[in-house]
């Protein structure tokens, strides 16, 4: 259970939520939701314990589990399934096992009967924490994740940041904490993996809090909703599901609506009468008294809820280039032992638009990689074009400089741009203010998509390399990218879950991976993409 009191969040000097009391109890199911930047990932922070508020306390009692939107530094040399069994210290009693297994096959005697004891004494720890049905059950939870039992054995290295996310979303689940705080863990799964996903949560019986902009899990999970509001810094609470609260919500708004129209209507009537006998000298206490009253209704009334304010996403005009700017030819890359693909060859014609699809784990983030120069193919050549500019964005944000500010990581995109207009394409971006000045280590998901998306505005690439680009954004800034998508005049080479991304591509070209096939685009490949 988690109770807050009072609390009040803040990003660096600009207020995100004041006087905030709630109480997430078992069984309750919030959907956490509201525009990019509002502060859910703060929210979320704070209630798990990895930050504090400005103002107010948060008590917990009962094991808690928490999902962060950005990946945790963990040992990359442990195996998948080590990571996932450690959320109960499983797998730190199977080493211990497999050492003392080694270590009665190899001794004899009084130092072989010591082996055998503490053998035992493992197996009746192990039997505390579930035995080998916790172990069945955490390779389960991962199966139904899409991680098969040739990814768990692997070091956690050699996966890709979509496999990784996947194998921390298992550990949570596994935990069998009695809270769990998901920031987006949707994120990187797959069509059957959400489906998944909601069964499980819907029978989640503790506290839950979930961000998500997928409305078909909040929808089908959530039986609360806390609504951020930026406008006004308040978290409103409706406890009713997804629906539901979508009616509520705009039966406030309208009421809203009419109270500040009435308290207009009401306060003009006021400052009218007052006028009048202000030129009275008898009535001057009067219409002073008038005025106040006209004052207190205006402030009273809840003030009427502006328009969210949305990015205005444009992809750079791209700088001129050859009829070919970059061109690839027969990539294969392998972690270790692990072959990801072989034989890839691609080219990117001016203009082009390739979508990329395959299973988790096919190598599509590997292949972007490569194509941006950013990590070497085992054999096989990534040639640049006359002119090629190459623009990349990384679903896990790899591009920012998570140490630097808001602004630093914009001019270092754009050197040679003056500051009054890089200030200028962040405000277009939603960053003004002393927001420029945030590191962007603090940067919600949502921000940090934003920051990376306005480094490619500047950048006059010709070839935008572009991976998962929609996931974190809120419905409106996703519309804006989709747009931005449309009317692009570069090359693109996409990766995607999002099935209105590629719709808005309108690609050409289709890459399917492992097997780097190419192929001319049809609608028949639409029904892949959901499910790559």
């Amino acid at each position: 259970m988690i109770t807050a009191n009072d609390i009040e969040l803040r990003a660096g000097s600009r207020l995100l939520i004041e006087g905030a009391t709630f109480r997430v109890n078992p069984g309750d199911r919030v959907g956490l939701v509201g525009r990019n930047g509002a502060g859910k990932t703060t929210l979320t922070r704070v209630l798990a314990g990895e930050a504090l508020p400005a103002a107010g306390t948060v008590t917990r009692s009962g094991t808690l589990g928490y999902l962060p939107q950005d990946p945790r530094e963990v040992d990359l040399e442990e195996t998948a399934r080590d990571r996932i069994l450690s959320a109960r210290g499983l797998d730190e009693v199977l080493r211990e096992l497999r050492a003392a297994e080694e270590a009665m096959a190899a001794a004899s005697g009084a130092e072989r009967d010591r082996a055998v004891r503490r053998y035992g004494r493992l197996e009746e720890r192990l039997h505390v924490l579930g035995g080998y049905a916790a172990e069945a059950e955490a390779a389960s939870i991962a199966s139904s994740l899409g991680l098969p039992d040739r990814v768990m054995g692997q070091p956690l290295g050699t996966l890709s940041g979509g496999q990784r996310r996947r194998v921390e979303l298992a550990r949570i689940l596994f935990s069998g904490a009695d809270t769990l705080l998901l920031d987006e863990p949707t994120n990187h799964l797959d069509a059957d993996s959400i489906l998944w996903l909601r069964d499980f949560l819907r029978s989640h019986q503790g506290g839950l809090v979930v961000i998500s902009h997928d409305v078909g899990l909040l929808d089908a999970v959530v039986n609360r909703v806390f609504h951020l509001d930026a406008n006004r810094c308040v978290i409103d609470i409706y406890n009713v599901g997804w629906k539901t609260y979508l009616q509520q919500r705009e039966t406030d708004e309208r009421r809203r609506k009419r109270e500040a129209a009435n308290a207009r209507r009401q306060a003009a009537a006021l400052m009218a009468q007052a006028d009048k006998m202000r030129a009275k000298a008898t009535k001057a206490r009067a219409a002073q008294q008038m005025d106040r009253r006209a004052r207190r209704l205006l402030a009273e009334v809840e003030e009427e809820r502006r328009a969210d304010k949305v990015a205005k996403i444009r992809f750079p005009d791209p700088a001129p280039c050859g009829r070919t700017p970059l061109r690839a030819e027969g990539l294969s890359k392998s972690y270790g032992s692990l072959e990801i693909f072989t034989d890839v060859s691609l080219a990117v014609d001016r203009g082009s638009r390739v979508v990329v699809l395959g299973l988790n784990g096919a190598g599509k983030t590997t292949l972007l990689r490569l194509l941006a120069g950013l990590d070497k193919p085992d054999s096989g050549t990534v040639t640049a074009g006359h002119g090629l500019r190459i623009g990349y964005y990384a679903q896990e944000h790899e591009t920012l400089d998570v140490e630097r500010s808001v602004l630093e990581n914009m001019q270092s995109a754009a050197p040679a741009l003056a500051p009054v207009e890089v200030r200028k394409i962040l405000g277009s971006f939603l960053f003004s203010g002393d927001d420029v000045d945030k590191p962007a280590g603090v940067l919600s998901g949502g921000e940090k998509t934003r920051l990376a998306l306005a480094m490619l505005v500047v950048s006059s690439a010709n070839v935008l390399l572009l991976d998962e680009p929609t996931n974190n954004l809120d419905p409106a800034s996703r519309e804006e990218i989709l747009r931005a998508l449309r009317t692009y005049t570069g090359a693109i080479v996409l990766v995607t879950h999002d099935e209105g991304a590629v719709e808005a591509l309108r690609p050409e070209r289709v890459i399917l991976l492992p097997d780097g096939v190419e192929d001319i685009w049809s609608d028949d490949f639409a029904d892949l993409v959901a499910l790559a």
